[in-house]
């Protein structure tokens, strides 16, 4: 018996007048991006870079996190389905038997993200600071670990990206997702884990010469926040349930293996002799 298992059926968010809810998701993500603005600015004025340029910066983080978003879940994940509806790649409709419905952009996936992001900022280098790429993804890569905080505590407030079932006393369960018995909730697993990321690179980037080191930030963020995630997949829900998703490295999942190469790529950053 799980006695101490709590029972979460949130509310959406938060009603304002009775004429429109903001939730919970929305506003976990509009507030790690102003956290983000504003200790981007104390960077910028501690590496003597004029704080200007920390509206484009986060134009380009926005618009390519999204971007990569959307196609690392269609790519990655969702291909059998959008293969054949390739318009709702980028409209947020559904096709359904009487018609189009209006659904938003239901599907989103990090490791898109971490494909976009970096695209995105090579040429806010080379455009805005004629510094190295590496340079500007050692810091943006402090706010990325404190943003994945707030995101996780977004889904778990929209009872989603849960784990399996567990025995513990201390498991969840998600009634808004129609659960009846605990689950791990791993969605704040991850939301601590990259919060401590978080504070260990504001630590070093701040306390230590480690900043000098141009790429040794971006390879600690790259190489722990995507071995957290390596990890925690083990006790979490498939996000594709469908049969063959471990790819040929069963019982890898697919998260999994795209979570390898950034893992192997953070640990060549960090070891690697600077030039």
């Amino acid at each position: 018996m799980n006695f101490l298992a709590i029972d979460w059926d949130p509310s959406l968010g938060i009603d304002l007048f009775g004429y429109f809810t903001i939730r919970w998701y929305s506003l976990m993500f509009v507030t790690a991006f102003l956290l983000g603005i504003r200790f981007m600015k104390k960077i910028y004025i501690e590496d003597k870079i004029p704080v200007e340029k920390v509206d484009p910066l986060f134009m380009y983080t926005f618009l390519s996190m999204l971007i990569g978003m959307r196609l690392g879940d269609v790519f990655f994940y969702s291909w059998d389905y959008y293969q054949n509806h390739l318009l709702e790649i980028i409209l947020p409709f559904k096709k359904s038997i009487g018609g189009w419905k209006f659904t938003g952009y239901t599907g989103f996936a990090s490791h898109g993200a971490a494909i976009g992001i970096p695209i995105a900022l090579y040429f806010y280098a080379k455009k805005h600071l004629q510094k190295p790429w590496l340079f500007i993804l050692d810091r943006l890569a402090i706010m990325v670990a404190l943003a994945g905080f707030f995101i996780r505590f977004g889904n778990f407030f929209n009872s989603e990206i849960y784990g399996k079932e567990t025995g513990s006393n201390f498991g969840v369960i998600f009634k808004a997702a129609g659960e009846t018995t605990p689950r791990h909730p791993t969605q704040l697993y991850e939301a601590f884990s990259y919060l401590a990321l978080f504070l260990v690179m504001w630590y070093l980037y701040w306390k230590t010469d480690k900043k000098q080191k141009v790429g040794y930030l971006f390879g600690l963020f790259t190489a722990v926040l995507w071995s957290l995630r390596f990890m925690i997949e083990f006790i979490k829900e498939p996000q594709v349930q469908k049969r063959g998703e471990e790819w040929l490295f069963s019982p890898l999942n697919t998260g999994q293996v795209l979570s390898i190469p950034l893992v192997l790529l953070g640990i060549w950053l960090m070891l690697r002799k600077k030039k």
